[in-house]
């Protein structure tokens, strides 16, 4: 997590909590950078409600209890802002930087963690922007498929983005592998965790999260079982180019779930004084499963080289017993062509060129000579 940063303080506002008159200039590059845009596709106010301009969903709490009614981001805040207990949760989908631009200005949030809310293309981590801690989680999706084969897709990532200040939590989701709608419908559920405020939200998004992880282990767990078994059959078939493509999805979970380990731990160290002690515990259950989630992930990583290994070794002991074979045919027929090019030769003196029966003697004599290397070579396994 980046070091935090300290600013002059500017007069506080209602609910007692400092500005910091330093994020106007973030907030000014941030209008700037968006202000032709949006004079070019201003939205009315009426249609960046919940579900209209990229907001899934906004609502005041207060002392956890949602507040009825539909809030406009801004007013949300403003009433949050005159109420003890009271906080804001505002839901993104895939925003466009003309979305964000209103929310960036009303929630004073940093340039370089709204270009990162809007391009998705970050890995896990933590930062600090003044009072707002920028959180990014990778999700994950298990695709199912009936047959795995070397285009197979198996995980399906996204991204969500959590901007966590004193009075607000704005979720920015991309992809659907982990929709929040149901998230919120169950920790409006769990007042008693979201009096706890915002850092509520992140161990509810983030639980959520990590439990699809663990789902998703299962099912890839499933998955190698199946290779394994192909692998190891008696009449193996597996082709290596199924194995790389599984090691790759491999590769692409795991870069989703072991960078989160290190945010984890932050938010879990005694010394954070930002997230309540009571959220610190749910934070640390989440840390148990991510764990378990990176032992398993790393165990199937081990696993899937033994295959490929496996798999590498039975090609090869494949590739011998062929050359084997051929060598065997290839003995069987040099009896043949020896004979036959001796006898081809035409010179005048050769042995029982005149006997009557030397044409069948010498037949006889190089199919009893095949017939003795075909079972010379079968009882030893070339053929």
């Amino acid at each position: 997590m980046s070091d935090r940063i300290d600013h002059d303080q500017a007069p506080t506002n209602g609910r007692g909590r400092s500005r910091s008159r330093a994020w106007t200039a973030p907030v000014r590059a941030v209008s700037r950078m968006l202000n032709t845009e949006v004079a070019q596709q201003r939205t009315p106010v009426a249609q960046t409600r919940s579900g209209h301009g990229g907001v899934v969903d906004c609502a005041l709490y207060v002392d956890g209890v949602r507040q009825a009614g539909q809030w406009h981001h801004a007013e949300a805040l403003e009433a949050a802002r005159q109420q003890s207990d009271a906080f804001v949760w505002v839901g993104l989908h895939e925003p466009s930087l003309t979305e964000m631009a209103g929310i960036a200005e009303t929630y004073r949030l940093h340039e370089l963690a709204v270009e990162d809310a809007v391009k998705a293309e970050q890995r896990p981590k933590l930062e600090q922007f003044g009072e707002v801690s920028f959180l990014v989680l990778r999700t994950v999706r298990y695709v199912r498929h009936g047959e795995l084969t070397e285009n197979t897709d198996v995980i399906e990532t996204g991204q969500v983005m959590l901007f966590i200040g004193p009075d607000f939590v704005i979720s920015v989701r991309h992809g659907d592998a982990c929709r929040l709608a149901a998230v919120r419908s169950d920790l409006e559920s769990r007042q008693e965790i979201l009096r706890q405020g915002p850092w509520a939200v992140a161990y509810a998004v983030m639980d959520r999260v990590v439990d699809i992880y663990l789902e998703v282990t299962d099912r890839v767990g499933d998955d190698l079982d199946v290779l394994e078994s192909e692998v190891f059959a008696r009449q193996a078939h597996g082709r290596i180019q199924r194995i790389y493509q599984m090691k790759r999805e491999l590769v692409e979970f795991k870069r989703a779930v072991v960078p989160l380990q290190r945010p984890l731990m932050t938010l879990t160290g005694q010394l954070n004084r930002e997230v309540p002690k009571e959220i610190r515990k749910y934070f640390r259950d989440v840390q148990d499963h991510l764990t378990r989630t990176v032992e398993q992930v790393a165990s199937y990583d081990d696993l899937l080289n033994s295959i490929l290994q496996a798999r590498l070794a039975q090609v090869t002991v494949d590739q011998n017993n062929d050359m084997r074979k051929i060598a065997a045919w290839a003995a069987i027929a040099a009896v043949w062509t020896a004979i036959a090019g001796i006898y081809g030769m035409n010179f005048e003196f050769m042995p029982e060129t005149k006997w009557k029966y030397g044409y069948p003697v010498v037949f006889t004599l190089m199919l009893a000579i095949s017939i003795g290397l075909y079972r010379w070579f079968r009882r030893n396994r070339w053929l």
